[in-house]
């Protein structure tokens, strides 16, 4: 397993906000507990919200709470995107947007927090999901039409996917979708897409298949 992608396991890990011992992580990846260790160290460094220690274990939590902000819908979308998304893929007034949105942000942050370039896309080894930015308008697109994709995967793998959501949390982003070509759901980073292209006609919701459905199941 790439490094990257345990890291990105070890973070859908650390999401539920339970405590997860570095013995318990380094058994369920197949590593040693001294990889977890140093795993958690780049994690922190990246600026993921990790808190715990060796010896105790590992969650993650918000590392910041603003008071509440009204935002238009286009600063809100641009908000959920993150800055380093706009910053590249830009168009659709969202640079704009975002320029607003980081003023407001700005405003808000404790006179003691790091200045707004915190909100960049972190460094190694998170910067080559800068990669799938491209594709993120058109599966944006496709989520909101119902419109189904296919999509190749860098490992060459391929989904006739139903997308139902891009998540973002970490500083990774990742695509769900029903995938009718594995006949189950999948999950997978956005910067792992070679290519996306539409097919004909749109899906419809049905049980089983749904993002609630995605949402209900074990461990998620």
């Amino acid at each position: 397993m790439k490094r990257a992608d345990r890291l990105y396991r070890l973070m859908e890990r650390l999401k539920d906000g339970s405590l997860h011992r570095a013995e318990d992580l380094a058994r369920e990846l197949g590593v040693s507990v001294r990889t977890i260790y140093r795993d958690m160290d780049t994690l922190i460094e990246s600026g993921v919200p990790v808190i715990g220690e060796r010896g105790l274990g590992y969650s993650a939590q918000a590392a910041i709470t603003l008071p509440p902000i009204n935002l238009t819908d286009a600063e809100l979308e641009a908000l959920h995107l993150g800055l380093a998304v706009v910053a590249r893929s830009g168009g659709d007034g969202m640079e704009e947007a975002a320029r607003a949105l980081m003023a407001k942000i700005d405003a808000l942050l404790p006179e003691d927090h790091a200045a707004p370039t915190q909100f960049a896309f972190a460094a190694y080894p998170f910067e080559a999901a800068a990669r799938g930015f491209r594709h993120m308008p058109a599966f944006r697109a496709a989520i909101r039409a119902r419109q189904k994709l296919r999509i190749t995967l860098s490992d060459g793998t391929r989904h006739d996917l139903r997308p139902l959501e891009l998540r973002y949390w970490g500083r990774i982003w990742a695509c769900v979708g029903w995938s009718e070509s594995a006949g189950d759901f999948t999950s997978f980073r956005i910067d792992q897409i070679e290519a996306l292209a539409p097919l004909p006609g749109l899906f419809v919701e049905e049980p089983g298949k749904r993002l609630q459905d995605y949402h209900a199941r074990p461990g998620r």
